[in-house]
């Protein structure tokens, strides 16, 4: 049983937080937009900015013309650091393992607190509730029987959402998905598997591992193997999702 913790729209959040008049604005952390003329990008933005179009890395003078209405902030990455501190403290305190993959995520393992999925959806949600109640921020968090699913199902009913995918459902969950939804497949994987009509997890379902393999080499028997069973052993996750980075960034 592995939860996946993932901290909702964090910098901007944190900031909210301190600066409870903030709060339903359109928030984004990043470079000095400048009117419209700053460099850099955006870190982070809160969900009110996302519906403008706003997103992580997006250059900031983009950011400034989907809204120019927004609260534009450098970032305090004390502030972050110390509610990083304080939420991974109360994570760590409830697993039997427990790995933080980033200043606002984390994997926890309750494998021996817990007897099947219907437990474990009930130990996430008093998580939830125990770092809103003492940190005042949501997280949104996945159950599944492995990290990468897991990390898929925290992304899936954002913010302060609750996903849980049984292995038996994990095939009929993960069909209708976009490909990016696969951690670590991002533009460049995602355009060479449309050349192939992939668009979704369905499709590379139903492709035949040999064009897979043809398009990615020997890890492409992988990634349809992940996809048809529906997960895949956790030492082979990590193996993929870091194949994936290396194959689009580099």
């Amino acid at each position: 049983m592995i939860l996946h913790v993932d901290l909702d729209a964090f910098f901007p959040s944190v900031e909210v937080r301190e600066h409870p008049e903030l709060k339903g604005k359109p928030v984004i952390v990043g470079a000095d937009p400048k009117e419209g003329t700053g460099r850099g990008v955006v870190s982070s933005a809160s969900y009110e900015a996302r519906k403008s179009g706003v997103r992580s890395a997006m250059p900031i003078s983009r950011a400034w013309k989907l809204c120019p209405e927004g609260v534009y902030l450098r970032p305090h990455f004390d502030l972050y650091t110390e509610a990083s501190r304080a939420i991974m403290q109360i994570l760590r305190s409830h697993a039997d393992k427990f790995e933080q993959a980033g200043i606002d995520e984390a994997y926890l393992d309750i494998s021996n607190q817990v007897n099947d999925f219907d437990e474990a959806a009930e130990f996430a949600k008093k998580l939830m509730e125990e770092v809103l109640d003492k940190e005042r921020l949501t997280c949104s968090v996945g159950v599944a029987p492995n990290k990468m699913l897991a990390k898929i199902g925290s992304d899936f009913e954002k913010p302060y959402g609750l996903t849980v995918i049984r292995e038996e459902d994990a095939e009929k969950f993960l069909a209708p998905l976009n490909v990016r939804k696969i951690p670590g497949v991002g533009p460049k994987t995602e355009e060479r598997l449309q050349d192939l009509n992939i668009v979704i997890i369905g499709d590379l379902a139903a492709t035949d591992p040999d064009q897979l393999a043809r398009l990615f080499g020997s890890w492409g028997p992988m990634i349809h193997n992940f996809i048809f069973q529906g997960i895949i052993s956790e030492k082979s996750s990590i193996v993929l999702s870091l194949y994936c980075i290396i194959t689009l960034y580099f």
